[in-house]
């Protein structure tokens, strides 16, 4: 598929129609849940995000605003952008930014406004770079969210190749904190109730299609995380200090490893890398967060 020609004019900057993501106090629960919160069960600081009565007032994750997008990702998995068809497996999730605009309420409905901001040809495949700022019943803006989907074999197809994205520089110190969690081995089929259903993270039949010898994790469940793990230890599990967050996925993760998140603080931002122990291969790179105050 890498000798054919597509014409990307047609869908950079397509917008898809709006539509909206309600979800109630359970599925903020289901969520913080399905990235690993609460660590200890008795940790009062993280109990905040899966019960609803907790003492310090129940609150979302301050990562939760990536599953506002999932209908377009949906739309994606169809294989289909307009002119250009693709197999599903072969598409991968590259970078993700989210930045919190307000308050993130614990339910509602949120009107998304997704579109595709460019395309750009990596040789190896194609990135697609979408937007989608999202809105809140009063039509304040509530959150944004940038992805890059990376199309494994629709390279070279005479397009730009795009900016490099810089890393984030790690300082030449040890790590100000360090987390470290296990995954389950079902992690993957839990965080897929969240709403991303592709069989890459749950069939071992299409895992294989897409070149894995058995499912993977969400890379966003990774995000999740990763962004626990700085809300834990510089924000003190308040979701106000925590601005945005922007990471890299560089390698896949199989439900079950062990998940080591490195920071750095650095004035009002975080820089981490996110690695898998067993593989001491980094998964999370290019990552940062930004702090309030």
């Amino acid at each position: 598929m890498t000798d054919k020609s597509f014409d990307v004019s047609q869908i950079t900057g397509h917008a898809f129609e709006p539509f909206t993501f309600s979800y109630t106090e359970r599925d903020v629960c289901l969520y913080a849940l399905a990235v690993g919160a609460p660590a200890d069960w008795l940790d009062q600081g993280e109990l905040t995000f899966v019960y609803e009565l907790s003492g310090q007032g129940f609150k979302a994750l301050p990562t939760f605003p990536v599953l506002y997008p999932t209908r377009m990702i949906d739309h994606i998995l169809t294989g289909r952008l307009g002119q250009i068809e693709f197999n599903p497996m072969m598409l991968v999730h590259g970078e993700q930014y989210l930045e919190i605009k307000k308050t993130i309420p614990t339910s509602g409905e949120i009107t998304c406004r997704p579109r595709i901001a460019n395309v750009y040809d990596k040789g190896s495949g194609m990135l697609v770079i979408t937007e989608t700022p999202c809105y809140d019943e009063s039509g304040e803006e509530v959150a944004f969210n940038q992805s890059s989907m990376f199309i494994r074999g629709l390279g070279n197809f005479g397009g730009e190749r795009g900016p490099s994205g810089q890393p984030e520089a790690i300082p030449n110190r040890a790590p100000d904190a360090v987390q470290r969690e296990t995954t389950l081995e079902k992690q993957a089929l839990l965080y897929r109730l969240c709403g991303d259903r592709n069989p890459l993270h749950a069939d071992p039949a299409m895992a294989a299609v897409g070149n894995f010898d058995r499912p993977i994790l969400h890379g966003l469940c990774t995000f999740g995380f990763a962004g626990r793990a700085v809300l834990k230890h510089f924000c003190d599990n308040d979701p106000a200090h925590f601005k945005s967050i922007k990471v890299r996925f560089a390698k896949h993760v199989f439900p079950g490893e062990t998940l080591l998140t490195e920071m750095w603080k650095q004035d009002n931002r975080v820089i981490f890398r996110t690695r898998v122990e067993e593989r001491a291969e980094d998964v999370l790179t290019h990552a940062a967060v930004e702090l309030n105050g």
